[in-house]
């Protein structure tokens, strides 16, 4: 009416949107937070809260209070808190408090003394999807006391 043009711009003439560089914030989900579904993130996760559902990101980090009801695929995990399901990732970290409950498919693996795991350990030479694999079995030598 006043001359305003309620148009769009053409795509050239629009501003150039900024691509972060670095380090990527992580996503957070807060102490008390519950999600009941699958998660697909291309960056970070900080788990303080619970999931329930499949988890697939590139770093994904359980907190003391976090917990993980499904399976988790990353590139990177370190566990602090409750995971009931498997994990597949390239790297993983168990901290004193983590407490795993299901099988762990890994190229690296660290795990603090205290920390728990009830299940199968297999470490993996390929991509997590590889066919090559060799199982690492935890023996416990009932002869020793």
């Amino acid at each position: 009416m006043f001359g305003r043009s309620n148009r769009t711009p053409p795509i050239e003439q629009r501003a150039p949107v900024a691509k972060p560089q670095g380090p990527s914030i992580p996503s957070i989900v807060a102490a008390g937070f519950q999600v009941k579904g699958d998660i697909v993130c291309d960056g970070d996760i900080q788990l303080d809260g619970r999931i329930e559902g499949t988890i697939k990101t590139h770093t994904l980090t359980i907190g003391a209070t976090g917990e993980v009801r499904g399976e988790v695929t990353a590139e990177r995990v370190r566990v602090l808190g409750k995971v009931y399901g498997p994990i597949k990732a390239k790297a993983v970290e168990l901290g004193r408090s983590a407490r795993v409950v299901g099988d762990i498919r890994y190229e690296t693996l660290t795990v603090e003394s205290e920390a728990q795991v009830d299940g199968h350990i297999q470490r993996t030479d390929e991509s997590l999807d590889g066919e090559r694999e060799s199982t690492l079995a935890l023996v416990h030598d009932s002869t020793k006391a």
